[in-house]
């Protein structure tokens, strides 16, 4: 008993210390200089741990990443900081990712990860053998095996060991001991123990008996003598855990926009200056994806995000209506995406009129939220800060994501989507 309470103890004050908001150490640095910084160190040391976090992480710990990093046998690069908004990366992992990894050009795997939190991100920067999909599904893995009390070194220690196994394993499942009885226990004492719980449990029984009569009667008294069908209360999803996922999702999505924006960035600058309807669309992939990148790197919430996402599936359809003109080739048409909730991926269908309030508006929708207006019910629409986003005055309810009026990329770099 001593030990678990010198243990919880100790958890406990570790808890507090990677919990507490760090003091910026460098409030004057760049972004930039504070990502040299990280790879000047990196260098030295492929775990970095920020000054704010030393004292809060046992050496033992730190010796287990390294251990289980270097022997994937692939450069592995640790980054273990605290992360705010005020801070020289303005709290997002996606950025301490990328300038880290151009201040360090070094290839390798690429891994942050807040010591408040347990969501490491990371990039595999030129090492073809990592899959986005594996380095996923073991990430998550990872999470789910170490547990939601894990640290920061737990959760990629464990990330590092699963990657080093040819394939995940069986989900592990914790066992409770079983308490069991000695062979050599008085069966004396076994009897005496026996009669006293049997005892005991006659005793809670009755009293249990008599206030579930107690409650009834009350209960039918209150209602006039009948009984009311009993009500099931639905099952709704916690605010703080509702809160967790809405924080990965963003998370995910922001990280999945930063990497195309990546790779359409270099497929334009490949490409030629086209003339006439080629650089017509080749100028308008330009502006979507800079407004895309825009939109990304000031988000502040998930509907920020999308409206990331809804510029840059702009941008690769203008991109590739110019590389089908220049190739002399008819230009797909592609449906665009849901108006609604672009997460529901394209429309289906002709674009739907919706009336209200003597408006009426035409919208690309999916084909859920079409048969949900078609039964006169609320689609699903992407949430907002106070219901649906269009519920909202920004740009992004204006336009409902760029479906009502033209150019939201010019919008976009008139500085509309902070207005």
């Amino acid at each position: 008993m001593k030990k678990l309470i010198a243990l919880m103890l100790a958890s406990l004050v570790t808890l507090l210390m990677l919990t507490a908001t760090p003091a910026q150490a460098h409030p004057t640095q760049t972004p930039a200089e504070r990502a040299r910084e990280i790879a000047t160190a990196l260098r030295k040391d492929a775990l970095y741990v920020d000054p704010a976090y030393k004292t809060a992480l046992p050496e033992n710990l730190l010796a287990d990443v390294r251990t289980k990093a270097k022997a994937l046998g692939y450069p592995v690069y640790s980054i273990v900081l605290p992360l705010t908004p005020s801070d020289a990366f303005q709290g997002k992992e996606n950025n301490v990712l990328t300038l880290v990894i151009d201040a360090l050009n070094l290839p390798g795997l690429y891994v942050v990860i807040d010591g408040g939190s347990r969501f490491p991100w990371y990039e595999a920067h030129n090492l073809p053998q990592l899959t986005e999909d594996r380095l996923q599904a073991v990430r998550e893995r990872a999470l789910d095996d170490t547990g939601y009390d894990a640290g920061p070194t737990e959760v990629i220690a464990r990330m590092y060991a699963l990657l080093a196994l040819p394939a995940l394993p069986p989900a592990t499942k914790s066992t409770k001991p079983v308490k069991t009885t000695s062979p050599g226990a008085d069966s004396d004492s076994d009897d005496s123990s026996s009669g006293g719980k049997a005892a005991l449990f006659v005793v809670l029984g009755l009293v249990a008996l008599v206030a579930l009569g107690l409650v009834i009667g009350l209960t039918r008294r209150r209602s006039g003598g009948v009984s009311e069908p009993r009500r099931e209360k639905p099952f709704s999803i916690p605010p703080h855990v509702a809160a967790t996922v809405a924080a990965e999702q963003r998370r995910r999505l922001t990280r999945e926009t930063m990497l195309e924006l990546t790779t359409l960035g270099s497929q334009l600058a490949a490409l030629p200056t086209w003339q006439g309807g080629g650089l017509s669309h080749q100028q308008a992939a330009l502006d979507a994806r800079q407004a895309a990148e825009k939109v990304l790197d000031s988000s502040e919430d998930l509907v920020d995000v999308v409206g990331a996402m809804v510029l840059l599936d702009k941008a690769r359809r203008e991109y590739d209506a110019a590389v089908a003109v220049a190739a002399d080739r008819p230009v797909d048409v592609v449906p665009d995406l849901c108006a609604f909730n672009p997460l529901h991926g394209r429309s289906s269908g002709q674009p739907t009129q919706v009336k209200s309030d003597g408006a009426t508006l035409t919208l690309p929708l999916c084909a859920a939220c079409r048969r949900a207006l078609k039964r006169g019910e609320a689609p699903a629409s992407l949430p907002g800060v106070d219901g649906p986003y269009w519920h909202d005055k920004d740009l992004w309810a204006r336009t409902f994501f760029g479906a009502v009026g033209d150019d939201l990329a010019g919008q976009v770099a008139r500085g509309a989507h902070r207005s």
